[in-house]
């Protein structure tokens, strides 16, 4: 049968940490090896992992300022395309977390294609493993089995940093970027017309180009409308349905072999899980783990967030955590249960008065917990963890030394259990989940070292991530 080229087939940036692992995770539990960096890699680092197949970079550019991501994306993005990878993936998440002064996604787009030899730009964000839908451009996620269009939605309508007002995402970019998007639309994909329709779209001009996703037909469609376009190279501001479209379409044409058993791994003695997520999904998680004998640790957002009385609230929260852990218990430090948690208005009302914006003391309140979480594990030896919110983990994975992450087991889809690696220290197992991510017992899934089953815990059914990667383990 055809293969895939050898080498390097995906190199890509995260733009928070918890959506990173999901490139990593899409590929490796279909065969093909992965390695997560937490910053550029040193060529001394790539040698510790020969023969990967995709390699990433996790970021925090969806918190940051397009200031910002003009003065750190080039050089990142330049280095991944020094790499020679066909496919250059800067990797967003399904919900477009984004505005024209936070997490830009259209400034990464304009920065991408200015830094990058790449000609042109695809664009997919439906994954419908995730349960997230795109239709003539509007973007649609589903919650316990129903299904929103983004700014409806009741959480990323109502995200305290990027609210979705818009669903169409064409309109939405329209106030990040100048650059006119494209849209390879459904019914052009389900009619077999989608190489057509790129073609005439890029001959008109296009560079970033839409592509709806809304079923397995039109995500495979998607992945070959694009691999067969890539020319010397691709560059996608995408989701990882990108990668399940890519994975899809590589087995559909078979150049990848159906993916080998997925691993699995024995249960934990104790568990340790910090959360700065305020989903009603993690909510609902941290209130699972407390019914079924997590140790519940609350922090003060309003105490760690003053200067004067911080390291006080950080201190309290480790002694109280490592003391359930030492008795044997498994804890949860938390800093809210779900949108409307009181800690919302607090941080709002802290942010008033001092002048200061809201996503700069939600990343105090996520550097507190990252401390709490590198301190407590360091204390108790405990060696599986659980980090929920995408800032947290980047703050949590910085604090605990970690240069890189694998693959180690699928949990639920986005969020599987990985191996960090440590200068100097054995690697420790860890699971980053974005606050979308899992069913209400996650947690129990992470402590038990076992996956969802057929479903990801939310009733949805796992054939389509079957389908795609080769696993049973949505």
């Amino acid at each position: 049968m055809n293969t895939l080229p050898d080498g390097l087939l995906v190199a890509y940036y995260g733009d928070d940490f918890t959506g990173s692992t999901d490139v990593m995770e899409v590929l490796t539990f279909a065969g093909l090896p992965t390695v997560l960096f937490l910053d550029v890699p040193a060529p001394g680092d790539l040698a510790r992992f020969p023969g990967r197949r995709g390699i990433g970079v996790a970021g925090t550019a969806r918190s940051r300022s397009p200031e910002w991501m003009r003065a750190h994306l080039p050089p990142v993005l330049t280095a991944l395309d020094a790499l020679g990878a066909p496919v250059l993936h800067y990797k967003i998440c399904s919900t477009f977390d984004s505005s024209p002064t936070t997490g830009s996604i259209g400034c990464a787009l304009e920065i991408g294609l200015a830094a990058t030899r790449r000609a042109w730009c695809a664009m997919v964000v439906g994954a419908p493993t995730l349960r997230r839908y795109q239709a003539f451009g509007n973007l649609f996620a589903a919650v316990d089995g129903v299904g929103y269009r983004l700014d409806r939605h009741p959480t990323m309508a109502r995200h305290p940093v990027t609210p979705m007002a818009e669903a169409d995402l064409r309109l939405h970019l329209a106030a990040q970027t100048r650059e006119a998007i494209g849209l390879v639309d459904l019914v052009a994909l389900k009619q077999g017309r989608g190489a057509a329709a790129l073609a005439a779209a890029r001959n008109a001009g296009l560079r970033a180009m839409l592509f709806d996703v809304i079923d397995d037909e039109t995500l495979e469609a998607a992945g070959g409308a694009i691999w067969r376009a890539r020319g010397d190279g691709v560059f996608a501001v995408a989701s990882s349905g990108l990668t399940y479209g890519l994975v899809a379409h590589w087995r559909a044409a078979g150049l990848l072999p159906p993916a080998p058993p997925a691993p699995e791994t024995g249960p934990a003695e104790r568990l340790l899980v910090v959360s700065g997520s305020c989903s009603p999904i993690t909510a609902r998680q941290i209130d699972w783990g407390v019914r079924n004998g997590f140790v519940p640790v609350r922090l003060d957002v309003r105490a760690v967030v003053d200067s004067a009385t911080a390291r006080g609230e950080i201190a309290r929260a480790v002694a109280a955590a490592a003391a359930a852990l030492t008795a044997g218990r498994d804890a949860i430090v938390f800093s809210a249960e779900g949108p409307e948690d009181m800690s919302i208005g607090q941080l709002r009302e802290a942010a008033a008065r001092g002048g200061e914006p809201v996503g700069a003391l939600q990343a105090r309140v996520a550097d507190a917990l990252g401390e709490v979480l590198a301190t407590v594990t360091s204390w108790s030896g405990v060696s599986r963890l659980v980090v929920a919110g995408g800032d947290t983990s980047g703050a949590a994975t910085s604090r605990l030394g970690l240069y890189a992450l694998e693959a180690a087991m699928p949990l639920a889809p986005g969020g599987p259990l990985c191996l960090g690696h440590r200068r100097g220290l054995r690697p420790i197992e860890i699971a980053l989940k974005g606050g979308q991510i899992g069913g209400a017992d996650f947690f129990g899934q992470v402590k038990h070292g076992r996956g969802a089953g057929g479903t990801d815990g939310q009733g949805h059914d796992g054939g389509a991530c079957a389908r795609a990667t080769g696993v049973m383990r949505c």
